[in-house]
């Protein structure tokens, strides 16, 4: 947790006059009990109204400037564990930002989630309460039993045996409840990769009829996490009834003892009832140190999961000095003997791929089901870094160009289209944020969407709910294909991006894009023979090796692997 503490160096100063209050706060409430004493043994005892009158007031104003330098300490260590809050989020989210798809592949999308938003939260709880008691809870403790000594050093005793008795208890029942703790952070994980599953598959969910299995699966999760929650909170609840089992007996003892040396005459009923109050002020400090206890080992555990984010380095990160040195060729992509596995894999994903994309032509690449098609488009815009062998864009190795540059020379249509929450006219600029609204219309033209637009009823103003599900497959596809055509890259990737159209609007699509994409790189990456026997080179992808390149008709007579693929797809009047 202390590694987290750096967020919180902007608000120092706050942080500095927290502890000040938190002190000052501290000596009036110790000063209070004495004054409190020196009214009975002065005034009451010696019936000396004035005196009485005079330290009332006195303690009157003391309690009214702890209680203002109380509410000044919270509201500063409000403001600044909310500011270190806010920080680390955005720390948190900004590196994410940087994660390659690997990272990702590595912690999960859910556990990227719990840890921006529930762990932060746990921290920043945590941080707040410290931030006033790591003062105040000491200062309480030690100056209260200075004070008490100061009354009766003999009776002080009671106190000496209390403290080590309650410490121990609440060592013990800390310690058993800290593993808990930490469990739950990763149950809360658990539980929120099941509702994300459940809520984004709603649709795949109710098809199958399996809203029971996946009610049961989520309480499975959250029964999980409640058995665990209830068994950390039971062992914690003991707490309370220890510590106040021990306020009451110390009380107890502190009276008998206290009243048996007044009447021995030494010492006075005010030094009594102040000595009463000291120990209690002893005790109730160890009582904020032992709630700070209960609540530090979950935080710590959240921190620890906060801090492995931020210490997991990109694999994928830009050149000190990026160098695309040798830039002329416009968007020609090539590949040069990339092989490429995925973490943990057996086996390479892709094996010594050579081909070349250049500005002008279209290059299919088509494959059976994990022959590798996605897999290899994933490496242009640098999603992955290869194993061996170059992956060139405009003549330069991929891992020269920045990454933000490298991709601006990309118009990337994923393979399941992904719309934001917004306007249909925010969804296209966010492929070029400055587009003109002409830019925007004809984008909308080339990509076949304006006439499903214009019968919305807002037109490119309609906003669109979470993830598009206002639209249809298609629909989506279409809008995702302008996203990408607003940019007017070199270099166009798309990733079976035709597979939700029908074949009418497939081939609209494509001879609009012939016109539009005339002096690009276009890759398309499709199942459909028919979407890709145009292309001016077709790449035959199998088990992540080249099985053929070359056009339709080309590979019709010398590919076996696309002959099946077109013979499953196609009639034999077609195929002639």
């Amino acid at each position: 947790m202390l590694k987290l503490l750096r967020f919180l160096r902007p608000y120092r100063y706050m942080v500095a006059m927290t502890m000040f209050f938190m002190l000052l706060q501290s000596l009036a409430n110790l000063y209070l009990p004495n004054l409190m004493s020196h009214i009975v043994n002065e005034g009451i005892v010696k019936e000396d109204t004035a005196y009485i009158w005079r330290t009332g007031g006195w303690m009157l104003l003391v309690s009214a400037v702890a209680a203002a330098l109380s509410v000044a300490a919270s509201y500063l260590a409000s403001r600044s564990a909310s500011g270190f809050g806010m920080r680390l989020r955005s720390s948190v989210f900004s590196h994410v930002e940087r994660f390659s798809l690997q990272e990702f592949d590595k912690h999960g999308t859910a556990s990227l989630i719990t840890r921006t938003t529930n762990d932060i939260t746990q921290v920043q709880q945590v941080l707040n309460m410290m931030l006033r008691m790591l003062v105040m809870a000491p200062m309480m403790c030690f100056g209260g039993i200075i004070m008490a000594l100061s009354k009766d050093a003999e009776l002080s005793l009671v106190i000496i045996v209390a403290i080590p008795i309650l410490a121990l208890a609440i060592f013990l029942i800390g310690s058993k409840g800290i593993p808990y703790f930490k469990a739950m952070q990763g149950k809360i994980d658990r539980l929120n990769l099941v509702l994300r599953e459940s809520l984004t598959g709603i649709r795949v969910v109710r098809a199958f009829n399996r809203t029971e299995h996946e009610r049961e699966r989520f309480d499975r999760a959250n029964e999980d996490l409640t058995a665990t929650a209830i068994k950390a909170n039971q062992i914690m609840a003991g707490m309370m009834p220890v510590m106040m089992l021990m306020m009451n007996v110390t009380s107890i003892a502190i009276i008998w003892f206290g009243g048996l040396r007044i009447s021995a005459g030494h010492m006075q009923v005010g030094d009594l009832m102040a000595f009463l109050q000291y120990a209690m002020q002893i005790l109730f400090s160890l009582m904020m140190a032992s709630m700070m206890f209960s609540m530090v080992p979950r935080a710590s555990a959240s921190a620890v999961r906060i801090h492995e984010v931020l210490a997991t380095e990109p694999i994928i990160v830009d050149r000190e000095k990026p160098d695309p040195s040798g830039a002329g060729k416009g968007g020609q992509v090539a590949f040069e003997q990339v092989t490429f596995r995925y973490p943990g894999a057996e086996k390479p994903a892709l094996s010594e791929l050579s081909f070349t994309a250049r500005p002008g032509q279209v290059t299919a690449i088509i494959g059976g089901t994990g022959a590798g098609k996605t897999t290899l488009v994933s490496l242009i815009p640098r999603f992955y870094d290869v194993e061996s062998g170059s992956v060139r864009v405009g003549g330069v190795d991929v891992r020269e160009w920045s990454q933000s540059e490298l991709r601006s020379r990309i118009g990337f249509i994923p393979q399941k289209a992904l719309l934001f929450t917004g306007t249909i006219a925010d969804n296209i600029r966010y492929g070029k944020e400055e587009a003109t609204d002409e830019e925007v219309r004809h984008a909308v033209s080339v990509a076949q969407a304006a006439e499903f637009i214009a019968s919305m009823p807002d037109g490119l103003d309609t906003v669109l709910a979470q993830g598009g599900q206002n639209l249809s497959g298609g629909q989506k596809q279409r809008l995702s294909i302008a996203r990408a055509l607003v940019r007017k890259p070199e270099v166009y990737i798309f990733d079976d991006s035709f597979s939700a159209l029908d074949f009418k609007t497939d081939a609209k699509l494509r001879a609009a894009l012939k016109q539009e994409t005339g002096d690009a790189t276009v890759i398309i990456v499709a199942q459909r023979v028919n979407t890709v026997m145009d292309a001016d080179q077709i790449i035959v992808l199998e088990e992540g090796k080249v099985a053929g390149i070359g056009t339709h008709r080309e590979l019709l007579a010398t590919c076996s692997v696309y002959q099946e693929i077109v013979k499953s797809q196609l009639t034999e009047e077609e195929i002639a």
